[in-house]
């Protein structure tokens, strides 16, 4: 007969998995399939949830409960990381290079974008390269 302990730790252990599913859930992308799932929690709110190991134990089950193929990594900083491992169908993975593709192109544009912003803005002094001779401040 199991004891009052280990039922309190079963009830506190699928309430946990409750809770991780959600947010595993409410970060995946419907065009995705199901695929490329992923979870990051701050060391804060992995200590809300309670103990690293039972957060993990949770999010494994909550994973298995998605269809996930789950792995943990716990950062140096107390940040875990949730993820599904599993390969994904051509189209999927293509859909998600596509738009990671599109990403880093936004990313670089902006950044180009504010160098040149920044280059265009700087106030020119005699002795600099840019100087015209004659001409005063």
């Amino acid at each position: 007969m199991p004891s009052r302990k280990d039922e309190l730790a079963e009830r506190r252990l699928a309430k946990l998995v409750v809770q991780v599913k959600a947010m595993m859930a409410a970060n995946l992308k419907p065009e995705y399939g199901g695929f490329y799932g992923q979870l990051l929690l701050a060391s804060d709110a992995v200590a809300e949830l309670g103990e690293v190991a039972e957060v993990r134990k949770a999010a494994r089950a909550a994973g298995r409960q998605l269809g996930w193929k789950v792995r943990t990594h716990l950062g140096e900083d107390g940040t875990l990381l949730v993820m599904d491992s599993r390969d994904a169908p051509s189209e999927i993975r293509m859909l998600a290079a596509h738009r990671a593709a599109e990403a880093t192109a936004a990313l670089l544009t902006g950044a180009q974008n504010e160098a040149r912003m920044r280059r265009t803005s700087q106030p020119t002094f005699p002795g600099q390269p840019d100087d015209e001779p004659g001409q005063d401040l």
